[in-house]
């Protein structure tokens, strides 16, 4: 009695620390996010160049990657996560 007792608590303790973990999110320690609306004239490069304090490729890149563009054509009024 007491043993099975012993086994559903620990399997509800760990069931309960596995959502958890699975809620958590993990800090990447990337720098925080904001969104951008493309205006007539605007590239890539500029909008990168704004808001990047390094390599202006890696912020194009990682706007790219994090808005799913496969190219550099934008539209006025495509709205873009970009790095705060």
């Amino acid at each position: 009695m007491f043993a099975s007792r012993l086994i559903t608590t620990g399997a509800v303790l760990l069931a309960l620390l596995a959502a958890a973990l699975g809620a958590a999110r993990p800090s990447s320690g990337a720098a925080p996010e904001t969104q951008y609306v493309v205006q007539p004239g605007d590239t890539l490069w500029g909008i990168a160049a704004a808001r990047s304090h390094g390599d202006v490729r890696e912020a194009i890149w990682q706007i790219q990657r994090r808005n799913g563009l496969h190219s550099a054509l934008l539209r006025p009024g495509m709205v873009l996560v970009v790095p705060a």
